[in-house]
């Protein structure tokens, strides 16, 4: 269940940049390059850091074709896929969640220290949508919009204490699905998010 999940999030990731792709007038390369650095970035940037290697699209290839393909689908499709904004933004938060897990099992199997078990989790989840919004020219999303960053730490907070708990591995999938993903679909609707820093030194008393 859990790769299945992991695949329509890496697809629809993929679809999701071709769209901000398309709105800087990239060429079809550029397409591409973008819709695998946003589904894919997050997940290699975790491997080098975890040292865990191969990177996972190394070791599955066929992953780059699929986000590829999905990625020339969506510039065929662009208008469709636009209107589909509520799909994708819920498409988005189970990805974010699933992302998540993936990066914590993943720290979890090389041993790493707790605290970079839930590092890991959220490298997953946030890189990919950072280095997208980098090479568009964009202040990070994950930096100015609604709760994010702070779903994948308590998704894999959750996830990984059940683990210690001695909870069965698909049951806590199941339990940080729940918590992660209402999280974050309340958190767009309500538009929760982070306090800011707003400084101006232009700015009088």
């Amino acid at each position: 269940m859990l790769s299945i999940m992991f695949y329509v999030a890496i697809t629809a990731e993929a679809m999701t940049a071709a769209l901000a792709a398309g709105r800087r007038s990239m060429d079809w390369f550029g397409v591409c390059i973008l819709a695998c650095v946003t589904a894919l970035g997050g997940g290699t940037a975790r491997d080098v850091f975890l040292g865990h290697f191969p990177l996972y699209w190394v070791g599955n290839p066929y992953i780059l074709v699929l986000v590829c393909g999905a990625a020339l689908l969506t510039i065929a499709t662009a208008r469709l896929v636009y209107r589909l904004r509520w799909p994708f933004l819920l498409l988005d938060a189970l990805g974010l969640v699933v992302f998540t897990i993936v990066g914590c099992n993943v720290a979890i199997d090389t041993g790493a220290h707790p605290i970079i078990v839930i590092v890991s989790g959220m490298v997953t989840g946030i890189v990919g949508g950072i280095l997208r919004d980098v090479l568009c020219n964009d202040v990070p999303l994950v930096f100015r919009s609604e709760l994010y960053a702070t779903v994948s730490i308590v998704t894999g907070i959750v996830y990984y204490l059940g683990l210690l708990a001695g909870i069965a591995t698909d049951l806590m999938v199941l339990v940080a699905l729940a918590v992660g993903f209402p999280l974050r679909v309340v958190a767009i609707y309500f538009k929760w998010e982070m306090p800011k820093f707003v400084f101006d030194p232009q700015m009088r008393k």
